[in-house]
């Protein structure tokens, strides 16, 4: 889901432009360092070139799949190092060493610091993503655009179809919260080719497309909410209707964490819609969602139990103002003027406990103050999933952090089984994640380093569901 989704150390992006001073060694090339933090470890890349008046370089986040990040700024005064990020509120202050082979200094952001040593290398190491799909492919790949009349936007995407004459069952893939292309990237993982790849193979087409503002699609209006984005999924569902390749009758929806909670919207909506899967979708109101998520991860990451505690009650305070509260400007400052408040009624051990969750706020400001957070954390998917009447197929990782399934997985059975639907099938799969990896701890800052993209179990499970409901289904 949207920060939701993740509030990693080091997602954010680094340029360096670079005011030089005197130095002793040339330190362009290649540096690698890897971050510990919260029980995680991120290798880190900093890629630095020679200019005219000192150095330009570049920052990658090799775990999280960020690469080419922005930074403001770096100085190389004798031996030492330093480069920040204003924006992110991060810095780094380092020594090189006499051979000018090493870095070893602080990495810090907001209020956390943590040892960071960069040693020279000759080439950065690449990630090993054995399930990403290679060309030629086994079926047609298409570059494909439809417009969402209502809201006057372009959407654009990849349409894959099997060799042969179908028509074929169909589904349109919905990303999780977040500006995601089409793949839905994420630490260097493209669920959604692997996803596609898949299914296209087995004999069911596919269309993935592009967030609002992202590659080929129109932004559209800033203040779009989830009910927009299950309009854009309605739109690609009449744009497959029109395809003389795909069965009109057989097209379905699957959706990914927030596209588990846009899914069930569209389907409640159309009747074109024959089918859902959702994979780690939301049981829970939004706003419980963010506390679990939030009580979860810390546990995970041995977080002491008073800053968890903080923590959930700033969270509180703070979704009470942007449920109650309009305008933006205004939504800032009661946010500030609360953190302001909380932090006078606690002692000097309690403050710092707070820090990081005050800093976290801070961050995220843009956040609250849009309409897309005030409509998820007060949507609960209890009445629409009430009156979704085609069949459904949920999954979810018993190791996922982000969309916990004991809070969400019978919560969406209940709901459906409320409205009378007869064909809901609920599955938990061990050791997985919110990406349905399979892993250690689920915590977030994994997702990049597992090679696996998506439990094979998971991609067998959701093409057997759907062939039998389409292909085997009798007509």
């Amino acid at each position: 889901m949207r920060v939701i989704r993740f509030a990693l150390l080091l997602t954010i992006a680094l340029t360096l432009v670079v005011t030089a001073r005197v130095h002793t060694h040339n330190i362009e090339g290649n540096w690698l360092g890897t971050l510990e933090a919260g029980g995680a470890k991120l290798r880190i890349v900093l890629k630095i070139q020679k200019a005219e008046n000192g150095y330009t370089a570049k920052f990658d986040s090799l775990d999280q799949g960020a690469n080419d990040l922005p930074i403001d700024s770096i100085v190389l005064d004798g031996n030492k190092l330093t480069f920040s990020a204003a924006k992110f509120d991060m810095n780094y202050e380092g020594t090189l060493n006499e051979t000018g082979d090493e870095i070893t200094g602080t990495f810090k952001q907001g209020t956390n610091s943590f040892p960071l040593v960069f040693k020279r290398i000759t080439e950065a190491p690449k990630l090993n993503r054995p399930q990403d799909p290679k060309e030629p492919y086994p079926y047609h790949d298409e570059e494909v655009s439809y417009r969402n009349e209502k809201d006057n936007i372009k959407i654009a995407g990849t349409l894959t179809v099997p060799r042969g004459g179908g028509p074929y069952p169909a589904v349109l893939l919905i990303t999780g919260s977040g500006s995601q292309d089409r793949n839905e990237t994420i630490a260097g993982h493209r669920p959604f080719l692997v996803l596609a790849d898949h299914l296209t193979r087995n004999g069911i087409a596919v269309l993935r497309v592009d967030d609002r503002g992202i590659g080929g699609t129109d932004m559209g209006s800033p203040s779009a909410t989830s009910e927009n984005f299950a309009d854009d999924v309605l739109a690609g569902v009449s744009f497959l209707k029109q395809r003389k390749e795909i069965d009109p009758k057989m097209i379905g929806l699957i959706g990914h964490s927030e596209g588990g909670m846009i899914a069930p919207m569209a389907a409640a909506r159309s009747k074109e819609v024959s089918f859902i899967v959702l994979l780690a979708g939301p049981g829970q109101r939004g706003e419980d969602i963010i506390y679990t998520q939030t009580e979860l991860i810390q546990k995970a990451q041995g977080t002491h139990v008073d800053t968890i505690r903080h923590t959930l009650s700033l969270a509180k305070r703070i979704n009470a103002i942007v449920k109650t509260e309009m305008d933006a400007k205004l939504i800032e400052q009661r946010i500030n003027e609360e953190i302001a408040a909380y932090d006078r009624t606690l002692g000097d051990l309690q403050k710092k406990l707070l820090e990081p969750a005050a800093g976290a706020v801070k961050a995220s400001m843009p956040m609250y103050k849009t309409p897309w957070y005030r409509y998820f954390i007060t949507y609960d998917p209890q009445p629409v999933l009430k009156n979704v009447k085609v069949p459904v197929l949920a999954l979810n990782g018993e190791l996922d952090l982000q969309v916990a399934v004991k809070e969400n997985l019978e919560l969406i059975g209940a709901g459906l089984k409320a409205g009378g639907n007869e064909d809901v099938t609920l599955k938990a799969f061990p050791k997985l994640n919110h990406l349905f990896q399979t892993t250690q701890t689920g915590l977030p800052s994994e997702y990049g380093q597992i090679e696996e993209t998506m439990s094979p179990e998971v991609l067998k499970t959701v093409s057997d569901w759907i062939l039998r409901r389409t292909v085997q289904k009798p007509r």
